[in-house]
């Protein structure tokens, strides 16, 4: 049974109660929001902008489920480039509670295979923080490789911070034709 599934506009109440519940917890790995960010109105705001941008094509928000169907947190691949370049980013956060089972493991193997299957991508980038880890463990078990670092890269818990750059290559590369 899968663990993700695309974002609803239902899924705005859960997600903004996880956040809130979790919002000392992320604080390190994330930027810095206003605080109607962590309202429901705020992620009804949030949910319509992530589902604008998966109907353009240029996102697939995800949200993580438990195996009983609660929302634990969410994956997304953005940033989603055609042409030559076939690539996206992808970024993912799990609740505290539901850490150290495995979750975002399954929920990122679940989320590659949607970008190299349905999606037909070549490449995923993923960034992390250097003391992140418990993130970089996830990725490395997912097949994704350090392929470099960038200085002050992202600006994340309020200041401009290095990060390690991470990627993973279709294991079955194709021809692409452009127009």
């Amino acid at each position: 049974m899968p663990l993700t599934r695309l974002l609803d506009a239902d899924d705005a109440p859960a997600v903004a109660s996880l956040l809130q519940e979790n919002r000392s917890y992320l604080a390190p790995w994330q930027p810095i929001r206003p605080d109607r960010y962590y309202t429901e109105a705020g992620q009804r705001e949030a949910v319509e902008k992530a589902l604008e941008q998966h109907a353009s094509g240029s996102s697939l928000p995800l949200v993580i489920e438990d195996g009983s169907g609660v929302v634990v947190g969410t994956v997304t691949l953005q940033s989603i480039i055609r042409g030559a370049f076939q690539s996206c980013s992808v970024g993912y956060w799990l609740s505290e509670a539901a850490q150290g089972n495995g979750l975002a493991t399954r929920a990122l193997s679940e989320a590659v295979g949607l970008a190299f299957g349905d999606l037909r991508l070549h490449r995923i980038q993923a960034e992390t923080l250097p003391h992140n880890r418990r993130s970089q463990r996830v990725l490395e078990r997912v097949g994704f490789v350090q392929y470099g670092a960038a200085a002050s890269y992202l600006h994340i818990a309020g200041e401009w911070q290095d990060n390690l750059l991470y990627q993973l290559l279709t294991p079955t590369p194709e021809r692409v034709e452009l127009a």
